[in-house]
Parts: structure tokens; sequence; C-alpha cells
């Protein structure tokens, strides 16, 4: 099975960037969709960002033009640049992964990380 594990959360102020990686296990990375979703306490799931298998990326329209999506097969890689970061960012986020069409919706994806914790003070 693909195993996923993100890294890169944090305690950040409003305002500050950080990235976030996500790592899969299998070398048919390249094969997959992936996507980021979070959540909150009390919240429920929401998407943030999926990039397909040649390239194309969606999001959220509440994190447009602050955060991007991208890849890298060479080293089975998923990163997510949030910039600009406000305190309703503040969430679990997970990646996940999976030959899917519907690259934004959560129940498309079979695989899942642990998710991390991104923190945002104001």
């Amino acid at each position: 099975q693909v195993q996923l594990v993100e890294s890169g959360g944090g305690l950040v102020q409003t305002g500050d960037s950080l990235r976030l990686s996500c790592t899969a296990s299998e070398g048919t990375f390249s094969r997959y969709a992936m996507g980021w979703f979070r959540q909150a306490p009390g919240k429920e799931r929401e998407f943030v960002a999926a990039v397909g298998r040649i390239g194309g990326t969606l999001y959220v329209d509440s994190v447009k033009g602050r955060f991007i999506i991208s890849r890298d097969n060479t080293q089975n890689t998923l990163y997510l640049q949030m910039n600009s970061l406000k305190p309703e960012d503040t969430a679990v986020y997970y990646c996940a992964a999976g030959l899917v069409v519907a690259i934004e919706k959560a129940s498309s994806y079979p695989y899942w990380g642990q998710g991390t914790q991104v923190t945002v003070s104001s």
C-alpha cells in the first residue's frame, strides 16, 4: 500500500509562511493525483488544493493567490507552499493520493497521510 508522510507544520503568526511536504513510499507516485485537505476542530474536512498527474491544479477559493501546490515526481514528494497565513488556516493538514478524476473530492482518494498541524496565531 501507499504510505504518505506529511511534514512542515508548525506554529506561526498571521502573515507568515510555511511549506508543507508529503512524501510517498511508492515509485508509482507519478501516476497519482494528489491533494491537500484540512480539518479544523469541530469542522468538516475540506478541500484545500490538488494537482493532477499531468500538473493541473485546483484550489479552494479561500487560499487562491496565497497557496501553491506542486509536486516533484523524482522525489515522490508533494508540496504546499502557504503564504500570508491567517488564523482561519489553522487546521490539521492531510495529504492524499490516488488514481482519481475528481481531485477536489476527499472521498475520491484511497491513500491518506497522518496529518500535520498548522496553527496560525492572531
